[in-house]
């Protein structure tokens, strides 16, 4: 089979590839890429492990394929952080122990980013339902939110 040029953006930075027709963004991502911070939970969109921003949009990057990143731009969590400095997400995920094994939280957190770039005000219901497409099977979902919350907070007031 022969392999599909891409040019794309990702994390700001003019990234080229190759990949094969039937590769997902997940696999280019963490295998061709090497930022393995995206996780593969289920392989079928249903964890939000793997969630990415592709052109501003949250997308499950299993759902996606590589070849589709195409002239686009992609953030995945490497982007989130400005060099050492954390993202305040980042900081309140770690203030309320909002982690725990890890595999969900990456894409907890795009997810969490996207609300709060459209939306610095949540209430705790309209976080609930925004971060419904992710799942965590060690936390219960609680420090996650307030996580949100806190951050969504402390935004408003800088």
């Amino acid at each position: 089979m022969s392999q599909i040029p891409v040019t794309t953006t990702i994390n700001g930075d003019a990234t080229e590839f190759l990949c094969e027709a039937d590769e997902t963004l997940l696999d280019v991502l963490r295998d061709r890429l090497e930022l393995s911070g995206t996780k593969e939970g289920c392989g079928t969109g249903d964890c939000g492990a793997c969630s990415v921003m592709l052109d501003g949009r949250l997308v499950c990057s299993c759902l996606v394929l590589g070849a589709e990143a195409e002239g686009r731009e992609v953030e995945t969590i490497e982007g989130m952080a400005e060099g050492d400095t954390l993202h305040p997400l980042q900081k309140k995920f770690l203030e309320h122990a909002a982690l725990q094994c890890g595999v969900c939280t990456p894409g907890f957190l795009i997810a969490a980013k996207a609300l709060l770039e459209t939306n610095l005000d949540p209430t705790e219901t309209e976080v609930r339902y925004w971060l419904a497409g992710n799942l965590c099977r060690c936390t219960g979902y609680d420090k996650i939110v307030r996580a949100v919350l806190d951050t969504a907070a402390e935004m408003r007031s800088a």
